[in-house]
């Protein structure tokens, strides 16, 4: 299994409960937490994929679909809707960042594979990172987290720019992507914490 099938599991899993969370929290029925679960697992891969002229890989393989049924009935069974104070929680936040960096991780790879430059390579990294929440977002009528997000999309960002110079020294490998993986997530929590944010105009 390569890199880029390990971030884009990991991401999909991440991402499909903290999807889930999102829906309780929202007071969706058993449908609404399906399709916010899958919007969120799917959406920014599917934008990925669209732009980097490849087969969208949930439409070419039966594992991401399972991976997201199987999620949500494990949130079901293990009463992970029963989570109050969703924002301030420890669950949503882990699942939401392990997501965001994965694919970010994944969005700057096939952005690399594909020889896009720098300005696609952070721009992939980050629209496969916040694509499916901000769709999500949408459906359920919230501002997406992205505008408003302490330090969100500015992980992908930087996320997108380390896989850029590791590509540029050659230095792109297994030991190095996980290095930029724990990197990213501690970046993104510490950023939650210490509630950074990037500047507002007032």
């Amino acid at each position: 299994m390569s890199a880029l099938e390990i971030a884009d599991i990991i991401g999909i899993i991440s991402f499909a409960v903290s999807g889930f969370l999102i829906a309780v929290h929202m007071k969706l029925d058993i449908l609404g937490i399906f399709i916010s679960a899958f919007l969120t697992a799917f959406g920014g891969g599917l934008i990925r994929d669209i732009i980097a002229n490849q087969k969208p890989f949930i439409f070419t393989d039966i594992l991401p679909f399972t991976l997201v049924i199987i999620t949500v009935i494990l949130s079901i069974i293990f009463k992970l809707h029963k989570i109050t104070h969703l924002e301030g929680k420890k669950a949503f936040v882990l699942t939401d960042t392990i997501g965001l960096v994965s694919f970010s991780i994944s969005g700057a790879m096939i952005a690399h594979d594909v020889g896009f430059n720098v300005v696609g390579v952070v721009l992939l990294a980050l629209l496969t990172a916040v694509g499916g929440g901000t769709l999500r977002d949408i459906v359920i009528n919230r501002i997406p987290a992205v505008l408003v997000s302490d330090f969100y999309g500015a992980v992908a960002i930087i996320i997108g720019l380390i896989i850029y110079i590791l590509d540029c020294l050659e230095w792109i490998n297994y030991i190095n992507l996980l290095i930029t993986f724990a990197f990213g997530i501690a970046l993104r929590l510490h950023a939650y914490y210490k509630k950074w944010h990037l500047p507002k105009l007032s």
